[in-house]
């Protein structure tokens, strides 16, 4: 990767370009008034889906989508996209948040531009991007009417695809409720050692994310403790819950809330828990780069990922959340309102990125 690339140094524009450009969670403390009237916004009008957006998007015939989201979700929402518009196949490259940060880094490095859209659990990634001045304007017709402004950039970049939680959970063949730990602080007791799965912040951006959060509100003394428990380390934040189904460990530290929702609602023996310590709120952003080889392809896609069709399917067969204001949580799943949440921060996330990952690497010697 060139230098152009690198994380570090990116957030030197000033105080007041990063807090207007940072993806807040609505958990966020507000942006002051000062600083908000130092920025001026500069994003497009909002476009709507046009039949000639549509027979363009044709004549491209393809987007290119590098994600981070779970494989399984992903290319649901990529066939549900191509059943509402026939002619346009959109391709899913599924790999983890940092693998995805640093692939984009070396393509356009080579002057390499494959990717027409993005999204990536590192919401610090948009910032990068954004700063490197390659990331294409884009506004849905839905973002500006439904989405609220700490859900979307404000010079309209990029804007909120996916939210969700990085919780604890538990194999209920092997732990009873009752006996299930209710904090982060319960993970320490010694009846659960050699008895945890986690992911790593290395390549998931989900559990770097979450590891930043967590430092900041429990501490580092936490993690410490917790690398003595004989952890079996993962990479992806998919793959805890799935190793939990299986039976391979009873305890989930961290990993996404949308796969334990999947494998619970089809009957895998999967519980979830919100710790009381809180639980870390993950912010997925969508953007299309200027350099897209198929540009009209990526907005037609752009414009229905930020649709309500499209953030049900997300929240209904995906277990997401999500920020548009339309859609509707699934029965049976805790409300987001009721849990108490950890609060989203990529600008923190962006300027600590490589500390947290030496520092986790070396405490779990993976």
């Amino acid at each position: 990767m060139t230098s152009n690339f690198t994380r570090r140094g990116v957030l030197k524009g000033g105080t007041a370009l990063t807090a207007a450009t940072v993806l807040s969670a609505p958990v966020r403390a507000q942006v002051t008034a000062q600083v908000t009237a130092q920025v001026t916004s500069k994003a497009p009008p909002a476009s709507a889906v046009t039949p000639a957006l549509i027979e363009a998007a044709k004549k491209e015939g393809k987007a290119v989508w590098y994600t981070s989201v779970d494989l399984p979700l992903a290319e649901r929402v990529a066939r549900s996209f191509e059943a509402k518009y026939p002619g346009v196949s959109l391709r899913v490259e599924r790999t983890g948040a940092e693998r995805v940060f640093q692939r984009i880094g070396q393509e356009y490095g080579s002057k390499i531009h494959a990717v027409d859209i993005v999204n990536s659990s590192d919401a610090a990634h948009l910032i990068v991007w954004k700063r490197q001045g390659i990331l294409d304007p884009y506004v849905p017709e839905d973002v500006a009417k439904h989405y609220s402004d700490e859900h979307k950039d404000a010079d309209g970049q990029f804007a909120s695809f996916r939210v969700f939680l990085c919780p604890i959970a538990y194999n209920t063949n092997l732990v009873k409720k009752e006996d299930a730990p209710k904090s982060y602080a319960d993970l320490l007791d010694p009846k659960w050692t050699g008895k945890i799965v986690k992911a790593h912040p290395s390549y998931s951006g989900t559990i770097l994310t979450a590891t930043y959060q967590m430092s900041r509100d429990i501490g580092w003394p936490y993690f410490e403790k917790l690398a003595q428990q004989k952890i079996m380390q993962v990479q992806s934040a998919s793959d805890p819950p799935k190793k939990l189904a299986l039976g391979e460990r009873a305890i989930m530290a961290d990993g996404v809330e949308y796969v334990c929702f999947q494998l619970k609602e089809k009957g895998d023996p999967v519980d979830l828990v919100y710790a009381s310590e809180g639980t870390p709120l993950i912010i997925g952003p969508n953007a299309i780069f200027k350099n897209a080889p198929n540009p009209n392809a990526a907005r037609l896609v752009q414009s229905y990922m930020f649709s309500a069709e499209c953030q049900q399917v997300c929240i209904d067969a995906g277990g997401l959340r999500s920020a548009h204001a339309l859609t509707k949580e699934k029965p049976g799943r805790t409300p987001l309102k009721s849990i108490k949440l950890m609060k989203d921060d990529a600008a923190a996330v962006e300027k600590e990125s490589e500390n947290l990952k030496k520092r986790y690497t070396q405490l779990f010697k993976v």
